[in-house]
């Protein structure tokens, strides 16, 4: 049977008609027109949307923070583990054994001409008390102690110490402590893989051979900030040359802050201007203690600096300095009632302090913990970052069952 044209647009005309008898049908049972259920039902659909939009967008960014958190861990801890450097501790004297006490009269000479000439050809100053054996040398500047020490020991060891004899020697020392720091300048920039600098900068990172800050080596600081640098701007992929240059040249104030004034990195900054360094350079290490961060790599050699300086190991100081200190901390926190027991670890960067709870109440350890470390603030003259206070009040209840007799 074949179906003719009009056969089919019958058919299409009944379909249409009861299409739009339900509709009216449906529009008496809901009290809406078409166009406006088709409005509403757009509407609620939109809602749905929206409300499923924001939930999604709050998971993933729960996964981004959680990602992100991992992928800057993964980072730091790739990147600590392909550094290993030394320090060596140091402070702003140096003492020298001697080979006998009659030494000492030696070295002050008549009327105290050897050690007058000795002070004023090297700038340090010679403390010879009633120590025996032992003459402290005191300076600032490391450079001229440096002098200063290997110029007396060969004093000492030629035996003829006389004003002439002190300025020749003097004289020779400060021609082979500036070769070595020449030498040194240049170690430390072959080995940080930056080989265009002026030769003036180059002599001024080679006196870190002989600096320490907070008891580390400058030198080998430098060279574990330039290599946690690498490693992070490798890992984020962004500019590895200039991120190199500034954690190299980001102390360089330092190599003259016994002779200049002003904070080191200010400092630095003027002097790399001086020399003709890249001004994008300097600006990328200038603010590296004030928080000016002008682009990605400031912030990296920020944190490079921040990573050498405080991870555990990196800063030592003098022990009994130390000692004093923590047993300063613990003196301190027992001064207060109701304290049973007070100890300091972690290298006296925390201080637990146990109280007897019956003297103090839980509402009151709040008080002591805050009443401590103002105390601590006020009494301590230095120590590194932040000193933690921890109260803790231990109550023990005992009881016993004993089994029934039968």
């Amino acid at each position: 049977m074949t179906i003719t044209d009009n056969q089919i647009d019958a058919e299409r005309q009944k379909l249409e008609k009861l299409q739009e008898e339900y509709k009216e049908k449906l529009a008496q049972i809901t009290n809406l027109k078409p166009g406006k259920a088709k409005e509403e039902l757009l509407g609620e659909l939109d809602k749905e949307l929206v409300s499923e939009k924001a939930t999604r967008i709050r998971e993933m960014e729960k996964q981004i923070e959680e990602e992100a958190e991992k992928r800057s861990q993964e980072i730091l801890l790739s990147t600590l583990q392909r550094i290993v450097t030394e320090h060596v501790s140091d402070a702003t004297s140096t003492t020298l054994k001697l080979p006998d006490e009659e030494m000492k009269g030696r070295i002050i000479g008549k009327d105290g001409r050897n050690i007058k000439t000795f002070e004023r050809l090297t700038g340090v100053n010679v403390i010879i008390d009633d120590t025996p054996q032992i003459v402290t040398m005191s300076c600032f500047d490391p450079v001229r102690r440096e002098v200063a020490v290997l110029a007396l020991k060969k004093l000492i060891d030629d035996g003829r110490i006389q004003p002439v004899m002190i300025e020749e020697t003097i004289n020779k020392i400060k021609k082979e402590v500036e070769q070595t720091v020449r030498e040194a300048g240049r170690e430390l920039t072959y080995r940080a893989g930056v080989t265009d600098l002026p030769e003036d900068i180059v002599n001024l990172l080679g006196r870190f051979k002989y600096r320490t800050s907070y008891g580390q080596n400058m030198m080998e600081h430098t060279l574990e900030v330039v290599n946690i640098g690498k490693v992070l701007a490798a890992e984020m992929g962004i500019n590895l040359e200039l991120v190199k240059k500034a954690c190299l040249l980001h102390d360089i104030g330092k190599a003259v802050s016994a002779e200049v004034e002003g904070p080191h990195d200010e400092v630095g900054a003027d002097i790399c201007r001086r020399h003709g360094i890249d001004e994008k350079i300097v600006r990328t290490f200038e603010g590296h203690h004030t928080g000016d961060f002008p682009n990605m790599e400031a912030i990296i050699v920020y944190l490079a600096d921040t990573i050498s300086g405080m991870r555990p190991g990196a800063r030592r100081e003098d022990y009994d300095a130390y000692v004093n200190r923590v047993k300063q901390l613990e003196n301190i926190a027992n001064t207060f009632p109701g304290v049973e027991n007070v100890f300091a670890i972690s290298a006296g960067r925390e201080v637990h302090v146990i109280v007897k709870p019956e003297e103090i109440m839980e509402d009151e350890m709040v008080t002591l913990a805050h009443n401590i470390s103002h105390e601590i603030h006020q009494q301590v003259k230095k120590f590194p970052g932040q000193i933690k206070v921890s109260v803790i009040r231990e109550t023990c209840a005992t009881a016993y069952a004993t089994a029934k007799m039968e």
